[in-house]
């Protein structure tokens, strides 16, 4: 059969699939496991990828969904990490938390880490690895000294979504940087959502990117060996509006379609080693 042929016949490489942890909300006095639909859109539509959501009840069997995905994003939420994670307190009670994600999340950042899978974190994602891995959040960063307040029109009573989500202020990210590698040293203006932020970055954490007041809006992780982007604005929000959400959830796809052909690479030769014959 000549390569061509044979080329004809080969199937077509799967589609990689993306674990999204859910979030924990109550209505009706119903409790639920909710994913917001534009998270699922921008995975399937940019970077083109599946989507699998992940239950954070906190009686997942972590293993067996890690055993089926090929990358793993961790979006954003109105809930915080809980403050105990990072040594302090819970500042303000009216704030809503999710504990069961948060038992899920922040050991799935480490086996994720181990492992090498692909991992694109946003808002609250962000804040998960730099807990994970050991660093510290300001739990309401409009309080700290020399700080901008970074929760946009959500913070103001009767915005709309389009007025919270709507452009805030620039982020650079740092010169020759994995960030900057995907959307360019330029000045990128972005979205502001968050109350929460980084204070302490973690040991294995490089800072990526800066709002105008100085804090940190992307980080990598070193000790990551494969691709590793967490981001404190929404790229997901209206990307097909914005060239460097296209840029990065592109950069993930493909990391995701890397991690696919590895590991189907090491499936075949696995095979190929075990159909030859025996020497005896």
């Amino acid at each position: 059969m000549s390569s061509s042929a044979a080329d004809t016949q080969r199937p077509a490489p799967r589609k990689p699939i993306v674990l999204v942890p859910c979030d924990n909300r109550v209505y009706d006095d119903r409790p639920m496991q909710v994913l917001l639909t534009r998270y699922s859109d921008a995975l399937r539509d940019q970077a083109e990828v599946l989507t699998i959501p992940l239950l954070c009840t906190g009686k997942e069997d972590v293993e067996a969904y890690l055993a089926m995905a090929d990358g793993i994003m961790l979006t954003g939420s109105p809930s915080n990490v809980h403050p105990s994670h990072f040594g302090q307190d819970v500042l303000d009670p009216s704030l809503p938390l999710d504990p069961a994600r948060d038992s899920i999340t922040l050991p799935l950042i480490r086996r994720a880490i181990e492992i090498g899978m692909p991992i694109l974190a946003i808002c609250r994602g962000l804040q998960e690895i730099n807990v994970a891995l050991g660093g510290s959040l300001h739990q309401a960063v409009q309080h700290v000294p020399g700080r901008d307040d970074h929760r946009g029109a959500k913070g103001r009573s009767g915005a709309t979504t389009d007025e919270a989500y709507a452009l805030a202020h620039p982020v650079t990210a740092v010169a020759g940087g994995h960030l900057a590698d995907i959307i360019g040293a330029a000045p990128v203006d972005v979205n502001s959502v968050h109350g929460q932020g980084i204070d302490r970055l973690a040991a294995d954490l490089t800072a990526e990117a800066f709002a105008p007041d100085g804090q940190i809006e992307a980080v990598t992780i070193a000790s990551h060996p494969g691709f590793s982007l967490a981001l404190q604005w929404h790229p997901e929000w209206k990307p097909w509006e914005s060239e460097a959400s296209q840029q990065i959830f592109a950069a993930f796809g493909n990391a995701c379609r890397a991690w696919v052909a590895r590991r189907d690479a090491t499936t075949q030769a696995v095979k190929t080693s075990s159909s030859l014959p025996t020497q005896g």
